[in-house]
């Protein structure tokens, strides 16, 4: 008989599926985790709450990969410091890919992308500083 039970991240993708971004925080230490996880990486205790993030948060680093236009045209992956510390990779998609800088200030929103849902960013300031 199969366990009921649900794993960290098959929680977290139902709650994406239900439009929800949440990210783990240690009740021990108190800071948060992404991927999610079983135990916590700072302090390795096994107390982990879901918490709904600001969605706040920083390009730490992105890469613009290039493909014809026939193959889908060139996108963007970037790395996003979130205000709670924690890093996720993902995309912006309301910036053009020549606006996108280390330090842009981007908001997350929950997005379906080939029938999955998935975390994204908008650019919250475009041009550059």
């Amino acid at each position: 008989m199969a366990s009921e039970h649900k794993g960290p991240e098959a929680y977290y993708f139902e709650r994406l599926e239900q439009g929800i971004f949440e990210i783990q925080q240690c009740v021990d230490c108190h800071k948060h985790q992404f991927y999610p996880r079983t135990l916590c990486v700072h302090c390795g205790g096994s107390q982990l709450i879901w918490n709904k993030p600001s969605g706040t948060g920083t390009v730490y680093s992105y890469s613009i990969v290039r493909r014809k236009p026939e193959a889908g045209g060139d996108y963007n992956v970037v790395l996003i410091d979130l205000e709670e510390g924690v890093r996720l990779m993902s995309s912006i998609e309301n910036c053009a890919l020549a606006d996108i800088h280390i330090g842009q200030k981007v908001q997350a929103r929950v997005a379906r992308r080939d029938d999955a849902a998935v975390v994204v960013f908008d650019a919250v300031e475009v041009a550059h500083a």
